[in-house]
């Protein structure tokens, strides 16, 4: 009984400091009104509890057979009346119906639903900022709603890809809302807190620029908008600096991300502290500090060389083009120091100090497609690759390939093998390999982006509720206990709120 007392005390003592930190973060609480519509009746139900909640309870009788409809809304109070809540309900789908895109494919009949039902999320999921204007497109899941901030950065940008092509406006809206986050030297924070306040402590990751400098350059090639480029766009408050056009605010980040993230002794892009896998530091061998300021990335030499060309294309378009030649020329170094990373049978994965190179002995697939696409492996070598991936990656795995295999029998810091970074599947990264894998093996493509489908998840793992209507970023594959749910560790788990991951809908 003294033990339990005394977790009970420090429940007690971690629930008072809790509140006194959400006090001191965001305020007091606000109010949120809950009120019926139409005749639905209701009576109001108060708490006592140290964070009451305000609710409503209707009392409804019904007979076998019968039925009842009722209406609430929630939010501030405005003062509208409602009359026919069911009128307006059946407005709003009509509009919605009317702006979502439709597809059909042959080779993947799930798309016919499922393409109208993730842009529906998706969009649905942006989220309009009164602190810094314009839209986020928050990835969700157990980041926002479990430890409650917005990031990383390149999050919002990724998602925002698709939207370039149905909602061209709301994509150019998280362009603009995530480059505000950025210091007026082009640093892109990792994430903003549940303040709103730029975040720089967990990580700095070497990659958040070239997700800007992509969405843009996507947001001009599809729409032909470049007067966008032109409109001044202000900082985060914090930095109190003047605004500058939204191309300054690109061309300082690309700046930031030559110059500052820089490239290291083999010539690949800086590691820092994380580049896309929060893991690869830790799995490096050797100190911490060590790898953050000599270890590099050749996942964000790939990516980069991909990305600097279709900026430096963006940067010709609007006259910049001494811009446009750094982009290019970087572009091309960073294109021959991938393609000497072959090992005869994938491209390695990083350099570590002192140690040689991460990923001789098992495949990191987040690297791989990347060199497909910006031509470090020719299309001979591309075909030999994509095999690989096939036999040893893709392997018995329903959901998609596996995003590192063999994976040695401890895991990594995410958990055991075939989950989370050891060996689960991502969306993130597998929808770059179906984009590799498109013109030179087509039928792996189509096969990979229909094992990403929800449909998919349903018919592999029916009695599993996330992968139903939405999911996470990540999936268990097989070979662990837990295959077909999603990751934990023990600073956060992904399992803890496992949908409304935007990834899920975006990619």
């Amino acid at each position: 009984r003294g033990g339990l007392a005394a977790v009970e005390e420090r429940t007690d003592e971690a629930a008072a400091f809790e509140q006194q930190r959400f006090a001191q973060v965001y305020g007091p609480p606000a109010t949120v009104m809950l009120e019926p519509l139409g005749d639905t009746p209701a009576r109001a139900l108060h708490s006592d509890a140290p964070h009451p909640v305000l609710g409503l309870v209707s009392e409804v009788a019904l007979a076998p057979g019968d039925e009842a409809t009722l209406w609430f809304r929630f939010g501030a109070e405005d003062g509208t009346v409602v009359a026919d809540p069911g009128a307006l309900f059946a407005y709003s789908l009509a509009r919605l119906q009317r702006r979502l895109p439709r597809a059909a494919a042959a080779p993947a009949p799930q798309a016919e639903r499922e393409i109208s039902w993730h842009t529906a999320v998706l969009s649905g999921g942006a989220c309009r900022d009164e602190v810094l204007g314009h839209h986020t497109l928050n990835q969700g899941s157990a980041y926002a709603y479990r430890m409650g901030f917005n990031g990383a950065a390149r999050d919002p940008l990724q998602h925002a890809l698709p939207l370039v092509y149905t909602e061209p406006d709301l994509a150019l809206s998280v362009l603009r809302n995530t480059c505000s986050w950025a210091t007026p030297d082009g640093d892109l924070p990792y994430a903003l807190d549940g303040a709103k306040r730029p975040s720089t402590e967990l990580f700095q990751p070497s990659d958040q620029n070239l997700w800007a400098l992509w969405l843009a350059a996507e947001y001009a090639a599809a729409s032909g908008d470049l007067r966008a480029f032109e409109s001044p766009l202000g900082y985060h408050p914090a930095h109190a600096a003047p605004a500058v056009s939204l191309r300054e605010h690109l061309r300082r980040q690309f700046a930031y991300f030559a110059h500052v993230v820089g490239t290291g002794d083999h010539g690949h892009v800086r590691m820092r502290n994380a580049d896309w896998n929060d893991a690869a530091i830790a799995l490096s061998g050797v100190e911490r500090r060590v790898m953050i300021e000599r270890g590099e990335s050749v996942l964000n030499s790939a990516f980069a060389a991909w990305v600097l060309p279709v900026y430096g294309g963006l940067c010709s378009r609007l006259g910049d083009e001494d811009t446009a030649a750094q982009a290019r020329m970087m572009a091309e170094q960073l294109r021959e120091r991938v393609a000497e990373e072959w090992n005869g049978r994938w491209y390695r994965r990083a350099h570590v100090p002192g140690k040689g190179a991460l990923g001789d002995d098992d495949c990191w697939l987040e690297v791989q497609p990347w060199a497909i696409l910006c031509g470090a492996a020719d299309d001979s070598r591309a075909r030999e690759l994509l095999e690989t991936i096939d036999q040893q990656l893709r392997r018995g795995s329903p959901l998609g390939a596996r995003v590192r295999w063999p994976v040695p029998p401890g895991g990594d810091i995410m958990g055991l093998p075939g989950e989370g970074t050891a060996g689960g599947t991502w969306f993130s990264i597998n929808m770059t390999l179906a984009w590799a894998a498109a013109r030179l093996a087509p039928e792996l493509a189509w096969d990979e982006w229909r094992r990403m489908t929800l449909a998919s998840h349903t018919a592999a793992y029916p009695g599993i509720w996330e992968g139903t209507l939405s999911g996470p970023d990540a999936y268990n594959v097989p070979e662990s206990p837990r295959a077909g749910h999603t990751w934990g560790t023990a600073m956060l788990s992904m399992q803890q709120f496992p949908v409304n991951n935007m990834h899920s809908h975006s990619a």
